[in-house]
Parts: structure tokens; sequence; C-alpha cells
């Protein structure tokens, strides 16, 4: 079952990577909150009549669950999205992925639980293969220098929703374990929508985000694929099986958004995809592969 689960989430990832090249046209004709609250609201609203029985009887603890993961599971959608108005893609790229990271800080604060050797030495890996994704036409150095010499407002946002979505999978590998999945799906979609409704006006009126929405061809299959298969789809099989592989195995196999997003972008967008970024998708590979030779120390110690 953990092997059927890891193949479900890579393709998730091969998935939420071809996001990338549509939403960043997208955001030409509607602001991030904006397209947020249309892009969730209505796959809450089509998730609804399949979920709906879940909601008789509902406990205390339930209700809480859902509110907790959907707490954390809308700051990484948005913070991304707000923080590239002030940073550049390759910083953006790179304190993303440190969500690799920080996953084992959380899973040992939340679970009380330490990663295995091997998980720590995959999510090292993992994460010299993300800064040599991040690098684009640079070299490493020009990466970390520009981090460390211009650190701003939008590499803070960008960082808290690396650190959210790292809280955000422990959490979901918890609640999942004793919630219905659609219960738990629909609780991320509803929460999403309703924060990023009441967002938007306090973004719009202190200036940090103009509400804008100009509907047209593209903005319209950009809200078809990632209301469907981006959302109500990815988020569906995330939430039933992310529980099946542990929180620091699940962080290595979303690493591999960026890998599948330069790809994407290389055959739609006709972008470069660089000898470091090739390197650094191979190591990324490369840590996975470890961890999955050395499953059987992983399960021994869980």
């Amino acid at each position: 079952m953990e092997f059927k689960a890891e193949l479900i989430l890579i393709l998730l990832t091969a998935i939420w990577g071809g996001t990338f090249a549509l939403i960043k046209g997208a955001l030409d004709y509607a602001s991030p909150l904006v397209f947020v609250s249309i892009r969730f609201g209505i796959a809450a609203l089509i998730l609804l009549p399949f979920v709906y029985k879940q909601f008789k009887g509902l406990t205390r603890q339930q209700i809480l669950d859902g509110l907790l993961i959907g707490w954390w599971f809308f700051p990484g959608f948005i913070l991304q999205t707000v923080g590239l108005q002030y940073t550049t893609a390759s910083k953006s790229a790179f304190i993303t992925g440190t969500f690799v990271i920080f996953t084992p800080i959380a899973q040992m604060v939340i679970m009380k639980k330490l990663p295995t050797l091997v998980n720590t030495i995959g999510i090292g890996i993992a994460g010299v293969g993300i800064l040599l994704l991040s690098s684009g036409d640079g070299d490493v150095v020009s990466v970390l220098s520009e981090l460390g010499s211009t650190f701003n407002f939008g590499d803070l946002l960008t960082l808290i929703c690396a650190m959210s979505f790292s809280i955000y999978i422990v959490y979901l590998d918890v609640v999942t374990k004793r919630n219905n999945y659609l219960y738990a799906t629909f609780s991320q979609l509803a929460f999403t929508t309703v924060a990023a409704l009441i967002l938007m006006p306090v973004f719009h009126f202190t200036g940090v985000e103009r509400v804008m929405f100009e509907l047209n061809n593209e903005l319209i299959f950009a809200f078809i694929y990632t209301i469907f298969f981006a959302t109500l789809f990815n988020i569906t099989m995330m939430t039933k099986y992310q529980k099946e592989v542990p929180p620091v195995k699940a962080a290595i196999l979303y690493s591999f958004e960026p890998i599948f997003a330069a790809l994407i972008a290389y055959l739609l967008l006709d972008e470069r995809f660089t000898t470091l970024g090739f390197i650094g998708a191979t190591i990324i590979f490369t840590g996975l592969i470890i961890t999955e030779v050395f499953r059987k120390e992983e399960t021994a110690d869980g």
C-alpha cells in the first residue's frame, strides 16, 4: 500500500508542476486572492454533494481537525504567490523548496518522532538538488549570494509559506488517520475559500494586492485545469493516500514538483532546462532512490 501511495503522490506532483505555467499566465488577468477564491470555492461546491453526509454527528475534535489542516493549508497557496511580487523566481523556488528541510523538524515537534537516518540523508540530498534546480542560468553561489544580500518582504512570505507547508504535511498525516478523507478534503477547500474572501478586501484597501479579474480563454483554461485536476483530484488523493507514507518521505516525494514544473516549462514555454537544473533533478531523484532502497530500515524504525 505504501508503494502505491508513493506512486500516487509522485503523480500529484506532476500535475502540480503543470500549474506553474498556467497560473503564471492567469495572474495577468486575475489577482492571486481572486484566483484562489474562485479555484477553491468552485472545487468545494463540486465536492459538497459527495461529502455533506459526513457533517451529521461531527464531533468537536473532527471540527477542530478540519480547521487545523485548513489553517496550515491556506498559507502555502497564497503566500508564495504574493511573495513572487516582491522577489525573484530563483529565490522563490529555492526558499519554497526548504519545506523539505522543515518537515522533519515539524515531525519532531508535532509527532515527537525523529526521522530515520535514511530519510534524513534523503532530505539532505533533496535539499542540495533543489538548490541546483533553483539556480537557473546562474550558479549556486549567485543564488546563495542573492538570497543573503537582498532578503526582503517577499522572501519572508515565501519562507513562511515553506514552514506552513511542512507543518501541513505533518498535520495531514495526523488528521487523516482519524477522519474521513472527503471531509478532510472539503475542510481544506472551504477554509481556503473563506480565508481568501476575507483577506481580499483587506489586501485591496491596504495596497498589498489590488483586486483584478478579466475573464478570457486563458483564464478559463487555467481554472478548468486547477479546479478539476490540481485541486479536486490532487487534494482528494493527497488527503486519502499521504497517511500511508511517513511525512518526511512524503516531503521528498513532493520535492519532485519543481522538476516537473521545469520540464513542463521547457516543453510549453520554451524555457531552458539548464545543466545545473538537470544535475539538481538527478540529485533529487537519487535522494528518493536511497530512501526506497533502504525502505526496510525505515519500516523497522517506524
